[in-house]
């Protein structure tokens, strides 16, 4: 063992990767697991670092993968170590998963393990893991050995180790093992996916779409009928777990999550598949008495389904099972709160629970409670008290000798929210109390003072307090200030004022410990460059909450409410004068930030004129240079909305096209608003009057120019929506549609808009034409549909530009004939 631990090679090498070739590391990796019969555990980590290498080196480079597949084939033989077979087992689920590795490459190298994953699986003693493993890999293994008997009908055997391969998993199926029975679970849907039609017969994802669709008629070895019929079979013993309420989390789980795929692909088992879960209950443990695991259980299995429902409603909002979805969706949410968030429910059974203790329980709960009642708040010490002697609640030297600044105020925050929330109310009653005795004291104590000596040093309370606090600004006299007025008095007054000595300094010790008023400084003013941050930073918040409002929308029924509806049809009663912020869904946020946009600066600058009117020279001058600053700021925010939203709208303009509208319509209202202004203010305005229509225009052409390469011949609608509802039509606008005809697929796309403009737009109708005229005479490939258009709405111009094309070819063929002769 010695010799050949000293001599054993690295891990590619002992895999057949260096020099010695593919063979060469087969016979060291055999003659190594067969020296191993008695191993000692160091060579066994040793063999494992080795292979760890050559896993390393595989994920560097795919191309490693058939030699190292190749070279770990002897230690996945049953006479190997488990630990072996394990790291074989797991290398192979990897492989075959790997999406690095090209599936031609992955179809050529299972043919090479079939066999061993044969002998693995049909081993009555395996190991979990390594079933766990095998069986990870059979489902990646499975359609890729299914395409390779559809084009080789001829390889029988390789189709019969799968098929007993299949067998055996199947069986596998009932293992007491949860994970083995997830992996049967994911197995079993590889065979469904592989086993039944699919939508169409197009190859996917590098061909891996693999379907019944792809058989051949009269195929020697797979049989349509038998396997779309094993597959249902397979399907009802998946949905079975779910028909059956199973309490079994992990299955349950792992049936919902291999679901999905099914539903969305394979169209002839969605409807069995969504009825299944719609009838499952994930919530029927939740009935009885609940344990911490059974709460546990339940919550996970109606997470599950819940996210599962919410997924399959996104993927495809025309499902008609979304009804019934939606309803199940918001009847989960209902029980779960009723069942699992009941905070009362909990809060009974603790009592009860507390009451069937009996007297002794509750006795030692009050007896705890009563405790803190028996602090004793001591009065002042005579003498000097500072403001922590007054409000000390403790006798201890140490911790009265803490100073509370060294604790960070937020941490000092949340300590006292903590402690008050938790205090017991008799207790903080009695320190209150407490507090107000001391204070009572020291009143009473100051009203015997004596008269103080005016040659004596004036009173100083300050020396004594460390607590930083900002005194009053009205400073109180001291006793000799007050003795010195009354000696200027007569005598009659002297002594009445001298009587009233004590109660005037006490007054004065009082008022020293007075806290000051306490105002906020004065926040300083926002710069231009400033503003414009601020401002983009709320937009994008906006933005934001646009966003997650349309997500949960679309989860919650694809905002179908009736609530939702009546807004809508409120808005579109109210029109461009309606309130912008009558709800908080997203039609009301795109109401404000397109009026930001276009109407945020309108009116401003009358105002600015008239209040920079009057004064001197220099006044107007600098009023006029920070209205130009302020309107050169403001611009670039209104700007900058504007990017944003086109930037909204092109994430996902099929969607949100009525953002588009509702946006330019916006842009021409306030273009109109300018222009009319402009033109009555006069030469004042006369900037104004020519920026009419720029922001319309501008962003209307914008709009289009983004989202026009992105259509398809189903897009009619979306182009003709977007054409019928903006305000105004423009020849730059008909320019962009007419270029869609230099594809011949989106001729019919093109025409289809212009005719609609064409019935419904009459203010537009000359314009329109003119565009289709020259869309036939430009494209000829849109010639057959235009012309049916243009012989209804244009008579003649076809005739007449076929006419003037004959006498135009005529007289070329008259000259080409004069020159020939």
């Amino acid at each position: 063992m010695a010799t050949a631990s000293a001599t054993k090679p690295t891990g590619a090498a002992m895999l057949g990767i260096s020099s010695g070739g593919t063979a060469a590391g087969r016979s060291s990796l055999s003659a190594s697991s067969s020296s191993s019969a008695v191993p000692s555990s160091d060579s066994v980590q040793e063999q494992i670092r080795q292979l760890n290498d050559a896993r390393k080196l595989v994920l560097a480079n795919v191309s490693y993968y058939p030699t190292i597949v190749q070279g770990i084939l002897p230690i996945l033989s049953p006479a190997s170590l488990p630990q072996l077979r394990r790291w074989g087992a797991e290398f192979l689920a990897e492989a075959f998963a790997a999406p690095a590795l090209p599936s031609r490459d992955k179809e050529t190298l299972s043919l090479l393990v079939l066999e061993s994953l044969k002998g693995m699986v049909e081993n009555a003693n395996e190991d979990a893991l390594v079933l766990q493993s095998i069986v990870q890999a059979a489902a990646s293994i499975y359609p890729l050995v299914m395409r390779w008997i559809i084009n080789n009908s001829y390889d029988t055997p390789t189709w019969e180790r799968m098929t007993a391969i299949k067998s055996r998993i199947l069986r596998l199926w009932e293992s007491p093992v949860p994970s083995v029975q997830i992996c049967c679970i994911k197995f079993a849907q590889r065979v469904v996916l592989a086993q039944t039609h699919g939508v169409n017969q197009e190859h996917k994802r590098d061909g891996l779409d693999i379907s019944l669709g792809l058989i051949s008629q009269g195929h020697p070895l797979l049989d349509p009928r038998h396997l779309e019929a094993e597959a249902t079979g397979l399907l009802d013993r998946m949905l079975g777990v779910l028909q059956d309420n199973s309490s079994d989390a992990l299955i349950v789980d792992a049936t919902l999550n291999t679901l999905s795929i099914l539903i969305r692909t394979r169209p002839t088992t969605s409807s069995r598949a969504i009825n299944a879960i719609l009838s499952f209950n994930p919530l029927k443990l939740a009935s009885g008495h609940m344990t911490p695991r059974t709460r546990v259980v339940v919550r996970s299995m109606e997470k599950t389904t819940r996210m599962l429902l919410i997924h399959l409603t996104k993927r495809d909002p025309h499902n008609p099972f979304n009804a019934r979805i939606h309803q199940h969706i918001e009847r989960l949410m209902r029980s779960r709160a009723e069942m699992l968030d009941d905070g009362g429910r909990k809060r009974a059974l603790a009592d009860q629970q507390a009451a069937a203790y009996g007297d002794t329980k509750r006795q030692r709960l009050a007896t705890g409670a009563a405790a803190p009642q028996m602090v004793e708040i001591k009065p002042l010490a005579p003498g000097q008290n500072s403001l922590a002697d007054i409000f000390a609640l403790t006798s201890n030297a140490q911790q009265r000798a803490f100073s509370a600044s060294q604790v960070p105020l937020d941490l000092a925050a949340k300590i006292s929210v903590s402690t008050l929330a938790r205090v017991d109310q008799q207790l903080l009653d009695r320190a209150i109390q407490g507090i107000r005795d001391r204070l009572v004291t020291l009143e009473a104590a100051s009203t015997h003072l004596s008269l103080l000596n005016p040659d004596t040093t004036p009173l100083d309370v300050a020396d004594d307090d460390d607590d930083d606090y900002e005194p009053d600004f009205s400073t109180a006299e001291d006793a000799e200030q007050i003795l010195n007025k009354f000696d200027m008095d007569d005598g009659t007054g002297r002594e009445v004022g001298k009587a009233d000595v004590g109660a005037a300094t006490a007054a004065a010790v009082v008022a020293s410990l007075a806290l000051g008023a306490f105002h906020l400084p004065v926040a300083p003013p926002l710069s231009a460059e400033q503003a414009v941050k601020v401002g983009e930073a709320t937009v994008a918040r906006v933005f934001d909450t646009m966003q997650s409002s349309s997500d949960v929308t679309a989860a919650a029924g694809g905002g179908s409410s009736s609530g939702a509806v009546a807004l809508r049809k409120a808005g579109k009663t109210a029109g461009l004068g309606r309130v912008a912020a009558s709800s908080f869904d997203r039609e009301s946020w795109t109401t404000i930030l397109t009026r930001l946009a276009t109407r945020s600066l309108s009116g401003l600058e009358g105002e600015a004129e008239e209040e920079d009117g009057g004064g001197d020279e220099k006044a107007v001058t600098a009023a006029i240079k920070r209205e130009g600053s302020d309107r050169q700021a403001g611009t670039l925010l209104n700007d900058s909305i504007r990017e944003s939203l086109f930037r909204y709208v092109l994430e996902d303009f099929r969607k949100r096209i009525d953002v588009a509208v509702a946006w330019l319509c916006e842009e021409w209202y306030n273009d109109q608003l300018e222009r009319k202004y402009g033109k009555t203010e006069g030469s004042s305005s006369s900037s104004s009057s020519d920026m009419g229509g720029r922001h319309y225009d501008k962003w209307a052409l914008r709009l289009l120019d983004g989202f026009l390469p992105y259509l398809h011949g189903q897009d009619n609608k979306v182009l003709t929506r977007f054409l019928s509802e903006i305000p105004t039509l423009s020849r730059g606008l008909l320019q962009r549609v007419k270029s869609l005809c230099r594809d011949p697929s989106m001729v019919p796309v093109a025409l289809t808009s212009l005719l609609y403009q064409l019935m419904m737009r009459p203010p537009a109708r000359a314009l329109t034409l003119d565009t289709m005229e020259e869309i036939w005479i430009e494209y000829e490939d849109a010639r057959p549909m235009a012309t049916k258009y243009l012989d209804k709405w244009r008579p003649g111009f076809v005739q007449g530009q076929r006419a003037a094309e004959e006498s135009s070819s005529a007289e070329k063929a008259e000259g080409v004939a004069v020159v020939a002769s």
